[in-house]
């Protein structure tokens, strides 16, 4: 489990074909605690384990479908990525729940300074729209962030300066496919719901058949 608190940020060294998926290389600044070997960690909010440990880099192994609902495998050497080791018990909880099971892509559709901040606005298909909700939680290559505003085909977030140069998000461009993870809490909320009542979800005879007025 993660925060959507991003620790530092890392750069793709290389990659390469692995079966149907793909071997990564990132490098990254040192840890206050080295890595070891089978960790996992978040890169660009999608949940990775350790498979080989270098001085200053460390080599992950990508499956055919973590690359078909990320942005990794279109991702250049060069590339900056954002990184957060899994959160352990004793640490606090400063984000938001985030699994680091990328739920699929969103593209930017606009990026707008306000004051000293940035609102970027981001397009998804209506199978995440559903899962999001105004002022709900939601992870955008990893990170941690509030939703603003929820609109027919997208929606927005609002980016403090800090969230904004100290992260990968810094270098979005419009058009540029972002991971989106929405909310975990949200998502079984919805599943249950949904299975109500033969996916009718709640209805008025089930809120007066379980005790509520309908005065």
């Amino acid at each position: 489990m993660f925060t959507g608190l991003i620790q530092q940020i890392g750069t793709l060294a290389g990659k390469k074909p692995r079966g149907d998926g793909m071997s990564l290389v990132i490098r990254h600044e040192p840890w206050e605690s080295p890595l070891v070997l089978g960790e996992s960690v978040a890169v660009q909010g999608a949940c990775l384990t350790v498979t080989t440990l270098h001085a200053g880099e460390f080599t992950c192994d990508v499956l055919a479908e973590t690359l078909k609902k990320t942005t990794l495998g279109a991702s250049s050497p060069g590339a900056k990525l954002n990184l957060e080791r899994a959160l352990r018990a004793d640490e606090r909880l400063g984000g938001h729940i985030v699994t680091g099971h990328i739920d699929g892509p969103g593209t930017v559709l606009a990026i707008e300074q306000k004051g000293a901040d940035w609102i970027v606005e981001v397009a998804c298909g209506d199978e995440l729209l559903t899962g999001i909700v105004p002022k709900g939680s939601i992870a955008i290559d990893g990170v941690s962030l509030t939703v603003a505003d929820l609109r027919t085909k997208s929606f927005t977030v609002h980016l403090i300066p800090h969230t904004w140069t100290h992260t990968s998000l810094h270098a979005l461009k419009t058009g540029r496919q972002v991971n989106l993870e929405t909310d975990i809490i949200g998502k079984y909320v919805q599943r249950y719901l949904s299975r109500m009542q033969g996916g009718k979800g709640v209805t008025m005879e089930k809120l007066l058949s379980s005790g509520f007025s309908s005065q």
